[in-house]
């Protein structure tokens, strides 16, 4: 990890690196990232969908000059999405080169490493360097519980093993990110493995910060009008309350209409962006236009 340690040496220079990647991290955040990166040991971020979770792993791997390795959790997945499968086809073949050859293939010859086709976890596990690779474990909540427990091993050695092969240790071991948006509880053993850091929905002022960064055309009325406007949908019982990504989006589709400002007819006509289930619309809208755009 010395190169590493090299590139970022204090939780205030990665905060500088994260913010010429346009991702403005506060003091624990920067912490958070920087222990993550050095000591090494994975990092559990949780918080609502859209407050930036997964952009803290790909703001982190810019900051670091090295690739961003992303696996999808999803319910049902397993070792053959996130580790490794064997290349069917290419075995089938070598059998019948070998038959025609009339050559004796023995079992160990087709479980090699050639044979294997690598997923995200062994990807990470196996990237060169020089610096680590960080591998994002995103939305690990949609899994469920034997894929957690199959993580363990790589969360807390970084290794993975393959029974054919063996354990496969990494040279340049991963610096692991894991985000959950709490669709369910996590387990201790997972948890133990892990720092851990909340993502809180920043206030207007960080969300008008962050969304200038992403869409720089748009005026800064504008910016800060959505911003504000955001903050008081997260008052209502909505479904979804709204993040950053959804002001982002917001501030995008107003922008592309040419719209200076939040008025009350671009309320009413563009609300969609930023809400997504017709009762989250109904209730926002029983407040008034006025009342979402402000004064």
């Amino acid at each position: 990890m010395s190169d590493i340690a090299e590139w970022v040496s204090s939780p205030h220079e990665l905060r500088e690196a994260l913010d010429r990647s346009d991702y403005l991290a506060d003091e624990g955040m920067s912490v958070a990232l920087f222990c993550a990166a050095r000591l090494p040991q994975p990092l559990l971020l949780e918080g609502e969908p859209g407050v930036g979770k997964t952009e803290a792993a790909k703001a982190l791997a810019a900051a670091l000059d090295t690739p961003l390795i992303r696996l999808q959790c999803y319910e049902g997945i397993d070792a053959a999405e996130a580790l490794y499968e064997w290349n069917f086809p290419r075995q089938l073949l070598a059998i019948k080169v070998s038959e025609t050859a009339h050559e004796h293939l023995r079992e160990e010859d087709l479980f090699r490493r050639d044979y294997l086709l690598a997923r995200p976890l062994l990807q990470a596990v196996e990237h060169p360097g020089p610096r680590p690779a960080v591998l994002l474990i995103d939305e690990i909540d949609r899994a469920d519980d034997e894929f957690e427990a199959f993580l363990l091993e790589l969360l807390a050695e970084g290794s993975v093993t393959i029974p054919e092969i063996g354990t496969v240790r990494a040279t340049h071991r991963p610096v692991v990110i894991l985000t959950s948006n709490r669709t369910r509880d996590l387990h201790d053993a997972l948890k133990r493995r892990c720092l851990y850091h909340w993502i809180d929905y920043p206030d207007v002022a960080r969300t008008t910060d962050i969304v200038r960064r992403r869409v720089p055309q748009a005026s800064t009325p504008l910016v800060e009008s959505v911003a504000a406007a955001v903050a008081r949908l997260r008052t209502l019982e909505v479904q979804k309350p709204p993040g950053v990504a959804e002001a982002i989006n917001w501030v995008l589709a107003l922008d592309l209409l040419g719209l200076p400002a939040l008025d009350p007819q671009a309320v009413e006509t563009t609300l969609g962006s930023v809400l997504k289930y017709r009762e989250d619309l109904e209730l926002a809208m029983s407040r008034g236009p006025d009342w979402l755009a402000g004064p």
